[in-house]
């Protein structure tokens, strides 16, 4: 029986899969369960143009993905922290604070997709960042942490 899998099922394939199972298994198990619907010709035809629609709405969003890491690696983004007098920080530079420097050059980005190069921030200097801009595409970018 040829089914199109609506989830990943282990050992038989990934979502938007046509594969061949046995019956049984797919009317007792995979259909009732959600993991696959049956593979009528119009069903193929709406998999194919939820394929192709998906594709488009993928090129889009890697296309912004690529621009903004372009647009990262250009820059160079100041954080002001409090200072001692030897140049150390009171605590450490965090993924708040940078995607708040961000945000006030123009651009926003979640916290949890910054990752700090050199952790821990503890003293003034330049370090460097890194944010997850779409699935492997990372941009980098130079932080400068000035004091107050």
């Amino acid at each position: 029986m040829e089914i199109i899998l609506k989830k990943d099922v282990a050992n038989l394939g990934h979502a938007d899969d046509i594969v061949n199972v046995k019956t049984g298994y797919a009317v007792n198990y995979l259909i009732p369960q959600g993991f696959a619907t049956l593979a009528t010709p119009s069903a193929k035809k709406v998999l194919a143009e939820n394929i192709r629609q998906r594709a488009h709405k993928e090129a889009k969003l890697r296309a912004d993905a690529e621009a903004l890491a372009a647009r990262l690696a250009e820059m160079t983004v100041k954080v002001a922290v409090k200072v001692s007098e030897n140049g150390k920080i009171y605590g450490s530079v965090t993924t708040m604070q940078i995607a708040d420097a961000l945000a006030a050059a123009g651009v926003e980005v979640d916290k949890k997709d910054i990752t700090i190069v050199t952790e821990p921030v503890k003293e003034v200097g330049v370090y460097d960042a890194s944010v997850k801009c779409y699935k492997e595409i990372k941009g980098t970018f130079k932080f400068e942490v000035v004091a107050e």
